[in-house]
């Protein structure tokens, strides 16, 4: 049996696996707790499942089985999991990594088409995951039928405006942040960054974002939904028309021809409005390679087990 853990800024999920079946799992909200010690002595509290392989991914860069999380103040090592659990096969993984080990296994009903293209199966692949924070991982073929996994901390790269809007947004931020990179904007804190930067030059009165309510992403993306306020869906507009850009920089720097997926917790929930909000049109919009981005794979992970199932899979093939 495997115990499988996402570890994030927001959440930690935690399941044991018998083979590909998951036999137990429980979400504990990350701030509640100090650190990840507490919540697998709750997890496993009571239980005598026989625990083989452990598998963490890790919402930050793991380097010498030790990751100091980026957007909450945990340390979390291999060798203190291991004495905690008793285990010998303990693997600390960045989260992205975990989530692109499960891509290849994804079925048909894991996943939202936004572009079918025109997959070319040994071709390099793009997972893009904005939530509490934004994570990227890359996929690149091995001629044998599998596929070697590079982790990325590319969120943390330089936000690039395209126009003056966003250049404004840039300058906005650079007043609270100083330096601003694309996760702050690409993120669940970057939704209400957007927020305040649009009601700050709206100088629109009487909108119900006015009220006070907005205070999580959540709320964000409940009101345009909603069409209660023109600042909300104005905020999801540009959110997502960065989105698109960033995915489609992306799919030209890596060739991703393999397709480009967008997990986390932001990118389901927004689904139903991606192509009316101008998703693809900021994907497509690389003037002379239009034409080949158009014919990349575009989908979304629609499974939030997606990060434990690629850990599984890491740890099955060790």
């Amino acid at each position: 049996m495997i115990l499988a853990g996402d570890i994030g800024g927001t959440k930690v999920n935690l399941a044991l696996f018998d083979n590909a079946t998951c036999v137990l799992e429980k979400r504990y909200e990350s701030r509640i707790y100090s650190g990840v010690d507490a919540i697998l002595e709750d997890f496993l509290s009571g239980k005598s499942y026989k625990i083989e392989k452990a598998c963490f991914g890790v919402a930050g860069p793991v380097a010498e089985g030790k990751c100091s999380l980026t957007n909450l103040p945990w340390l979390v090592e291999e060798q203190p999991l291991k004495e905690l659990l008793d285990l010998n096969a303990v693997y600390l993984i960045n989260d992205l990594v975990a989530t692109a080990h499960s891509i290849p296994i994804l079925g048909s009903a894991d996943v939202k088409t936004l572009q079918p293209g025109n997959l070319m199966e040994s071709g390099n692949i793009v997972v893009i995951a904005a939530g509490t924070g934004l994570g990227q991982a890359f996929l690149t073929a091995d001629g044998n039928g599998k596929y070697r996994i590079m982790s990325s901390e590319g969120g943390h790269c330089d936000f690039s405006p395209r126009n003056r809007l966003e250049t404004e947004l840039l300058y906005f931020l650079q007043k609270k942040y100083s330096r601003v990179s694309i996760e702050r904007v690409l993120s669940g804190s970057g939704l209400l960054d957007i927020f305040a930067f649009l009601k700050s030059v709206s100088g629109e009165k009487g909108d119900a974002s006015d009220s006070g309510a907005i205070d999580s992403p959540e709320s964000i993306i409940d009101r345009a939904f909603a069409q209660e306020s023109q600042v909300c869906e104005k905020t999801l507009r540009l959110f997502i028309l960065l989105y698109g850009a960033l995915a489609g920089n992306l799919a030209l720097q890596y060739l991703s021809q393999g397709g480009v997926y967008l997990a986390g917790g932001i990118a389901p929930k927004i689904a139903p409005v991606l192509k009316e909000y101008g998703f693809m049109e900021a994907f497509l919009a690389k003037g002379r390679f239009a034409e080949y981005l158009s014919k990349i794979p575009v989908k979304i992970v629609m499974n939030e087990k997606a990060p434990l199932l690629g850990a599984v899979q890491y740890a099955t093939v060790l």
